[in-house]
C-alpha cells in the first residue's frame, strides 16, 4: 500500500481511477486492527490504488473529507467521491470488502 508522505500528491491522486485513500493513526488500535487483512484486500481489489493516509500527518485533508474517526475509508474516481466508509468503529475485513464491492458496482453503473 502506498503511503501519502507528501500532501501535494493528493490532487493527483484525486484524479485517478479508483484511489481509495485509507486515513489511519500509529496510536490507533482499530487500525492495527485491520493491518493484517489489508493486504487480501488490496488483491482482492487490485483494480484499486489503496493510499494510507496518517491523520496526524494529514489533518487537513482529513478535516477537508469530515475524517473524525479511524480507520475510515474515502474512494475517488477522476476527482469525484464515489465512496465513504467513515466512523469510529472497527472495520472487518468483509466489511471492507462489501463496501468496496458496492462502490465498484456503482462506478461501473
Amino acid at each position: 500500500m502506498k503511503k501519502l508522505t507528501d500532501a501535494n500528491e493528493i490532487p493527483t491522486l484525486m484524479s485517478h481511477k479508483k484511489v481509495v485513500f485509507l486515513f489511519t493513526a500509529t496510536w490507533c488500535g482499530d487500525c492495527t486492527f485491520i493491518k493484517p487483512f489489508m493486504p487480501a484486500v488490496e488483491e482482492t481489489f487490485n483494480d484499486f490504488t489503496f493510499v494510507e493516509v496518517d491523520r496526524d500527518e494529514h489533518l487537513g485533508f482529513a478535516q477537508e473529507l469530515g475524517i473524525m474517526g479511524i480507520p475510515s475509508f474515502v474512494v475517488y474516481n477522476e476527482n469525484e467521491v464515489v465512496g465513504r466508509f467513515v466512523s469510529k468503529d472497527r472495520k472487518t475485513q468483509e466489511e471492507i470488502e462489501d463496501f468496496l464491492t458496492q462502490v465498484k458496482q456503482n462506478i461501473q453503473n
